[in-house]
């Protein structure tokens, strides 16, 4: 992929010009005493767990999010502190058969129930506000994931964060794998960032990162797929501990297409 770099506050956002704004939350106006349904417009969403049988995690369907007494638990849950909608996946704990790696990760859905499976072409958002509470060695906080329109099951993106603060977005060489990596900032564990990843022109990745922007050339390879968003605790390291991990805040979380 292409890179550019270019310093703005609002790029990303001046690219969508008309859009559908879902999954809202606004930072700060958190009720901690309810689900994250009520903080949170969970109806675009489905959450995926690290529970489960082997090789099928146990998933929640966006009805049983929604809503102030909606669905949380030990893996994911409001903060009773500060209201924040927070992940926790341990380094052991019920994969993907994709992945070694344990998740407690929101996959975005249509209103209507089904599964999200959008064209490059046209205009889409991912925006969230957020703090990596705790985390082993890295986590993935925010993708573009390949849907349908071929056999691969790789992301087309992925927003990593690192125990050492540095904030690495992973662009996907081909459908068939292989990540170029580039650091696009860094934030104190336990510190608020935010961060926008976006598509526009069908061929143009942009990522913007507390106001930081960087855009990135989609292969030619990838246009036969359509894609969808995830955001969430995507642990990337495994061991045999369930008390190790990756612990993530939102106080935001938005998508908008256009």
């Amino acid at each position: 992929m292409i890179r550019t770099r270019v310093l703005a506050t609002a790029t990303v956002a001046a690219t969508v010009a008309v859009v559908t704004v879902l999954g809202t939350s606004s930072a700060g106006a958190a009720d901690p005493k309810v689900a994250p349904g009520g903080n949170f417009d969970l109806s675009v969403w489905q959450l995926q767990e690290p529970v489960g049988s082997p090789g099928s995690p146990t998933t929640i369907s966006s009805s049983r999010l929604q809503g102030s007494n909606g669905f949380q638990d030990s893996y994911f849950y409001t903060d009773t502190r500060d209201g924040a909608m927070t992940f926790w996946a341990p380094e052991k704990g019920v994969t993907t058969p994709n992945s070694n790696y344990a998740r407690s990760e929101l996959r975005e859905m249509n209103r209507n129930g089904g599964a999200a499976d959008w064209s490059l072409s046209g205009s889409h958002r991912l925006s969230a506000t957020l703090r990596v509470v705790s985390v082993t060695s890295n986590v993935c906080v925010g993708q573009i994931h390949l849907g349908s329109g071929g056999s691969s099951t790789k992301p087309l993106v992925e927003l990593y964060y690192r125990s050492n603060g540095d904030i690495v977005v992973g662009t996907e060489i081909s459908p068939a794998g292989g990540q170029t990596l580039h650091t696009v900032g860094n934030v104190s564990v336990g510190k608020t960032w935010t961060y926008a990843i976006a598509v526009s022109g069908g061929n143009t990745i942009s990522l913007t990162v507390n106001g930081s922007t960087t855009r990135y050339t989609i292969p030619s390879s990838f246009f036969p797929y359509k894609q969808y968003f995830k955001a969430g605790s995507y642990n990337q390291s495994s061991s045999d501990s369930t008390t190790k991990g990756a612990r993530v805040a939102f106080y935001g979380l938005n998508v908008s297409h256009g």
